[in-house]
């Protein structure tokens, strides 16, 4: 079995789309409205001969009062703890934001 590579970042920065790409299908819904993807979602996938499982995770939002976001947050850090490699996404459009740093600051941990 392959490594387990998890996708990280804040809300809306194309984590599911990049996984529906590294899966080769359409699993992870895809969405304007943040908050859709709530739990982890596995999936597998081949680079250049390579096969590693891809955990797709929620957008971390630090210190957010929602119940949903605390619990996203935990599926979150089961992903990062289960993993072997971490692919940390930003958005290139809208730069670095306080939200990145927070997930860049938790992956430093």
């Amino acid at each position: 079995m392959g490594a387990i590579v998890a996708i990280v970042g804040r809300p809306n920065v194309g984590k599911s789309t990049f996984f529906n790409r590294l899966i080769q299908r359409r699993e992870a819904i895809v969405d304007a409205i943040s908050g859709v993807t709530r739990d982890r979602h596995y999936g597998k996938s081949d680079w250049n001969g390579k096969e590693f499982s891809l955990i797709d995770t929620g957008g971390y939002v630090l210190g957010s009062d929602d119940v949903f976001e605390k619990e996203i947050d935990k599926q979150v850090e089961l992903a990062i703890d289960e993993a072997d490699a971490i692919i940390f996404m930003v958005d290139v459009e809208t730069g670095i934001t306080g939200m990145d740093e927070d997930v860049a600051n938790l992956l430093r941990r």
